[in-house]
């Protein structure tokens, strides 16, 4: 990818208590406080270029930017890079392989080996600390490479 872009990661918002869930955990949907937030999320990202929505095939993660997909005309897209546990490898791949402003759903884990090891390269602004619920990371790109990172808190 040549040339600049932003990437927005959003982890996603609050779903049910996985203790207390009994199907697989891949099924657990939003609460209803979760759902506000996805919704509240459209009106955050309003003024950003997104092309693609690509998410955990996870349904928390799907819930979390069904809204934001459907207010860009696009569908949302699964990707198992950005599945629970998955490899930091596979998810820094699928960010460098990105050619357009996208939007990127995935958990707390993930998020958070993505940000550390943005911060260990020396990113300005990645902090592993920072990452609630619906959250975002808004990336910038330079002929794909990661160059700063701005942590936006949770809507709603």
């Amino acid at each position: 990818m040549a040339g600049r872009m932003k990437l927005f990661v959003v982890r996603h918002a609050k779903a049910g208590d996985r203790e207390k869930w009994t199907e697989p955990d891949h099924l657990r949907p939003l609460t209803k406080p979760g759902r506000e937030q996805a919704v509240a999320l459209v009106a955050q990202l309003a003024d950003f270029v997104i092309d693609r929505v690509i998410s955990s095939p996870y349904v928390r993660c799907v819930e979390t930017v069904e809204p934001l997909a459907a207010g860009r005309g696009v569908e949302v897209e699964e990707h198992d890079a950005l599945a629970e546990g998955a490899f930091l490898e596979d998810t820094s791949k699928l960010i460098g392989s990105l050619d357009g402003p996208a939007a990127l759903c995935t958990h707390g884990d993930v998020l958070g080996w993505l940000i550390a090891d943005l911060r260990s390269r020396g990113i300005p602004g990645a902090d592993p600390s920072l990452g609630k619920k619906g959250s975002t990371w808004v990336l910038d790109l330079v002929d794909g490479e990661v160059t700063a990172g701005t942590y936006l808190e949770p809507p709603a």
